[in-house]
This record gives C-alpha cells, structure tokens and sequence, in this order.
C-alpha cells in the first residue's frame, strides 16, 4: 500500500525526490503520512480536495481486504 501511494504521489509532484510515506498501525485503523515539498502541496490535494479524496478512494479500495481503515494523512 505504501508503494502505491509513492507512486501516485510521485506522478502528481514536480519534486518526485522529496515524496515520503510513513505507516503507523493501530488497532482499528492504519494511517499513512505523506510528505511532499511545500510547492507541490496543492498539487497533491487538488481543486477543493478532489485530488487528494480520489488518492484516498483508491487505497480504501485496494486496501478493502485488510478488513482496517485507511487514513492518508498530507502534510
């Protein structure tokens, strides 16, 4: 899941080198951390959140079977 999330990420960024995800488990749910460049963060978020929402409905469903939540958490 990290890796996917990675690779979007990148695609969407001018700084392709400064993409971070980070993964913390918890009981119920698992959150990713994505860091990106200060310039790239509206890329990443998009239009009144439409980017970052699609980026958030893929990984829910690839990640459906885990039988966790998803959170992407961008900063």
């Amino acid at each position: 899941m990290k890796t996917l999330i990675e690779t979007i990420a990148r695609s969407l960024v001018d700084h392709p080198q400064e993409v971070q995800v980070t993964e913390k488990q918890h009981e119920q749910a698992i959150v990713y951390q994505l860091s990106v460049h200060p310039d790239d963060m509206g890329k990443v978020i998009g239009k009144q959140g439409k980017i970052a929402n699609a980026l958030r409905t893929v990984v829910n469903g690839a990640g459906s079977k885990q039988g966790k939540r998803i959170y992407i958490d961008i900063e």
